[in-house]
């Protein structure tokens, strides 16, 4: 997805992880899911470069699509999708 795509998505959960390091933001991600309904949106704010990895990792094993992400004012947006 574009970036304009993914700002213009209705998230259910946001989960703002910035100024925390790993694992902390994959850990607030993992605890969050729960509050997501099934087709749902979870947006990530995060300033650890390593959640741009683990996000989609632990997305995949966990059976739900990443969505996609960007950069913006020193920290990263993401966005998965559970299934």
């Amino acid at each position: 997805m574009t970036t304009e795509e993914l700002k213009a998505l209705e998230s259910h959960k946001v989960v703002d992880s910035r100024g925390t390091a790993c694992p902390g933001p994959l850990l607030a991600v993992k605890q969050a899911i729960a509050d997501v309904p099934s087709g749902g949106i979870m947006e990530i704010l995060s300033s650890d470069a390593g959640t741009k990895r683990d996000v989609p990792r632990w997305a995949k094993k966990q059976g739900h699509e990443y969505l996609g992400d960007f950069e913006e004012a020193g920290y990263f947006t993401l966005y998965l999708k559970k299934n």
